[in-house]
């Protein structure tokens, strides 16, 4: 030892450098812990083709770091066959092309080691296992850092699993649990909200890892990266003055054969655009977070993202159904020689978002099986603002400003066969991680979107990865990003449901499969509205010889209760009904230089008021007064209330002063049509000021199931007869109070248009074209203008039935 004369500090330092070598050893034993991972339904499809090759790619990841694993497959499977279909699933399993073999081999080695069958059926099994992990962390001298159940099982069999891992296996203190969540999460927002508050019983929030695989791809989980990365170039793009549209599209050219069970449940849309594109939609339309690599941020912004979606209706999707699926339906769900399905096996959606950055840009969401090629992408289309005074010939190639201009996120397959992002040359030369992606080699004649190779900056993965693997590596390592909040999942199918329950009994365009399809599936917009390119022909009357089409029969004009009447396929009747009360206004506005528009609630005027909102430019709304015919008394901002759905439908879309909007006054003194608050004198005071004799010029009406109109129902004590302009009434229906123009006001009215839509109607428009006049009994029987002129507008399902 040397004298601590000659060298007093060494001691000290010596000292030190054994303390830290200590507290480094602690550190590294503090750090060692234990993870278990349960794949629940360790023997099903999925589980063989995805899942244990993801978590072998995890323990290839891990391997010799902090952690060491034990990973248990379990099934109700017993336990021989369990075993004998383990092994040969790992003995299946493969390392990347950047492994040696040796260290694959020595590695898979220990993977196999490492797993192991367990049968998993009673609480007393899920308490035995609990043990063995306690017993197997112990023996090792470790601490449990977590537990990972994956569910790769049917979501009826949630709860039961959910309970048992609830009550008997958690892991103890200290240590994590995260609960691995297969979709479909639910079938509606009914269905969906069940199955959360279910499982909320037994995990909590920040447990739950709801996994969609297409959040796992390359490419997808590259947008918000890109984004972010490339912030500055995009910043001044990225919005409704630039870009023309998005396509969110996802093409497989297989059938549903094998899967017709699971398909007659959800059908396309369910399948892959609520959650697949929805998902990838939210990430290219959200605002992006100043910090883009914070979980929460992200999933907080995709929340504001689906809160600005517009509602879809029935106009905004297309259907179509391959030929063959019905059949393959019947043999595979021994259904009778007379079944059709109509569950779509193709959609094309359009969304509309509704904020100051994509107002007016069309997203497009596409999904078809048997199509004509597979592949994935997400194609950014930018506005072409250059005219180049050159011929073409002359442009210099893959950088003319006069070229189209996008940003592809390419998902794979198709003709490129690869992930890729691909940048337009002549938009900016992009930044993408670059230990991670590589710049694509050249492949002279490959044309994608109309374009050359040659005119893209194009990118790919340096290694590719399943999305699995790449899911699972999230789920081990904590980050929620890449996965399905209960929020997000309820604001998902809330924007879904009421699209998917209106087209219940909506009979799909049938198409060949495969390129036999041509143009048949082509569709295009107007507005907010969807429709097919080319016609099909429909047979309307099941009887030998040519059956006429729709368009045979656009607009049938008759008379009804001694008026006219015009009735036609609803898109051809909301399209004439709208074009009638843009003349009137045009009319009304040359004659007093202002139109008076009186619109009743409901849910059938609603695609009136879209097709008003989008295909009416030259509508003269600067001079126009919008009135209400009834409300609920309801506040205005609750979903209920008539003004709600007029502003969410029209006044949103259109440049209509404010001033010459007039909502009724039912929410007065924070109370709700009290009479003392004298609601209805107020309005009628309104209507007097502005309105020359109290005579709208056009008010619209619907017809109830019961024969009211506005909300005048039969033995209504007021709004019948009398004095009144405006009344308080009772709805049989919640809820109750409504406040409604009187039947004497409507009455005064130059026009009153009524609009009769849907099958349900038949029997009471039957009924009302056989009685006479009896209002009290009937209300809609007491519409007759004195000196105006009343039109009835019906669909042909409440006309004919």
């Amino acid at each position: 030892m040397w004298p601590r004369t000659r060298c007093p500090g060494c001691w000290k330092m010596l000292t030190v450098a054994m303390c830290m070598a200590l507290l480094g050893c602690l550190q590294a034993r503090e750090l060692q812990g234990h993870v278990s991972v349960i794949l629940l339904g360790a023997t099903g499809d999925l589980a063989r083709k995805y899942l244990w090759q993801g978590l072998f790619q995890l323990y290839l990841d891990e391997a010799g770091k902090a952690y060491n694993f034990s990973f248990h497959g379990a099934a109700l499977t017993d336990t021989r066959q369990g075993q004998e279909f383990i092994a040969k699933v790992l003995e299946s399993l493969s390392c990347p092309v950047d492994v040696a073999p040796g260290r694959c081999a020595e590695l898979k080695g220990q993977f196999q080691r490492l797993s192991g069958y367990r049968r998993l059926r009673t609480r007393e099994d899920y308490m035995a296992l609990s043990t063995d992990i306690e017993a197997r962390v112990q023996h090792e001298g470790l601490r449990e850092a977590g537990r990972i159940f994956y569910f790769s099982v049917p979501p009826f069999a949630y709860a039961d699993i959910a309970r048992n891992i609830n009550s008997s296996c958690r892991p103890g203190p200290g240590a994590w649990l995260r609960v691995v969540l297969e979709k479909p999460f639910g079938h509606d927002h009914l269905s969906a909200q069940q199955l959360a508050t279910e499982l909320g019983s037994f995990f909590r929030e920040e447990e739950m890892y709801r996994v969609d695989h297409y959040l796992g791809k390359q490419v997808v989980a590259q947008i918000l990266p890109f984004r972010d990365q490339n912030r500055k170039a995009l910043d001044g793009l990225w919005n409704r003055h630039h870009v023309e549209r998005v396509e969110i599209i996802m093409k497989e050219t297989v059938d549903a054969e094998g899967r017709t069970g699971f398909y007659e449940q959800y059908g396309v849309i369910r399948d892959v655009l609520q959650n697949h594109l929805t998902e990838v939609l939210t990430l290219v339309a959200m605002e992006l977070p100043h910090n883009a690599s914070s979980s929460e941020s992200v999933l907080q912004h995709k929340l504001r993202a689906f809160r600005a979606l517009r509602g879809l209706q029935k106009g905004s999707a297309v259907l179509g159904q391959y030929q063959a699926y019905s059949e393959q339906v019947r043999r595979e769900q021994q259904k009778p020689d007379t079944f059709h399905s109509r569950t779509p096996t193709f959609a094309g959606v359009l969304v509309l978002i509704d904020n100051l950055r994509w107002e007016g840009v069309p997203f497009i969401l596409m999904s078809g099986k048997a199509l004509d090629e597979r592949v994935g992408y997400v194609r950014v289309l930018f506005r072409n603002r250059a005219y180049c005074t050159q011929n073409r010939e002359r442009w210099v190639a893959g950088q003319s400003p006069c070229l189209p201009r996008q940003i592809v996120f390419h998902v794979g397959h198709g003709q490129l066969g690869v992930p890729a992002v691909l940048v337009s040359r002549n938009l900016f030369r992009p930044s993408l991680p670059p230990g991670s992606w590589k710049e694509l080699e050249g492949r002279p004649g490959l044309h994608l979107f109309g374009r050359p190779l040659s005119d893209y900056y194009a990118y790919s993965p340096v290694r590719e990865q399943d999305a699995y693997s790449v899911l699972i590596s999230h789920i081990f390592h904590g980050r929620k990003d890449s996965f399905i909040t209960t929020e997000n999942l309820l604001a998902s199918w809330g924007f879904w449901t009421p699209l998917l329950d209106s087209l219940a009994h909506e009979a799909p365009r049938l198409y060949p499969g495969g390129a036999e399809n041509g143009h048949l599936l082509d569709f295009e917009f107007r507005g907010a509205q969807l429709c097919f390119s080319q016609q099909q022909p429909e047979r309307l009357v099941p009887e030998p010889g040519s059956a006429p089409t729709p368009s045979a029969f656009q607009v049938l004009r008759a008379t009804y209760r001694d008026s006219p009447l015009i009735s036609a396929w609803p898109e051809e009747l909301i399209a004439k009904l709208a074009d009638d009360i843009e003349a009137a206004a045009v009319r009304a506005v040359r004659r007093a230089g202002t139109f008076h528009l009186a619109l009743s609630g409901g849910s059938s005027p609603v695609p009136l008021f879209q097709q008003l909102a989008t295909g009416h430019y030259g509508f003269p709304w600067a001079h126009t007064h919008l009135w209400q015919v009834d409300e609920r008394c309801v506040p205005l901002w609750d979903p209920e209330s008539n003004f709600q759905a007029l502003q969410a439908h029209l006044l949103q879309h259109i440049r209509v002063p404010y001033y010459n909007v007039h909502p009724m006054p039912v929410h007065l003194h924070q109370r709700l049509c009290a009479e003392e608050d004298r609601g209805p004198q107020m309005y009628a005071s309104e209507i007097s000021a502005l309105v020359a004799n109290s005579s709208f010029d056009l008010v619209l009406l619907g017809m109830g199931m019961d024969g009211h109109t506005a909300s005048l129902f039969p033995h209504s004590p007021a709004g019948l007869d009398g004095e009144p302009l405006v009344v308080l009434t009772e709805s049989p229906s919640a809820p109750q109070q409504r406040m409604s123009l009187s039947l004497p006001l409507i009455n005064r009215a130059r026009k009153v248009a009524i609009l009769v839509m849907g099958r349900v109607k038949r029997e009471i428009t039957l009924l009302v074209s056989r009685v006479g006049h009896e209002p009290k009994k009937w209300p809609i029987s007491g519409v007759l203008p004195g000196s105006g002129q009343l039109v009835w507008y019906m669909d042909y399902e409440a006309f004919l039935g």
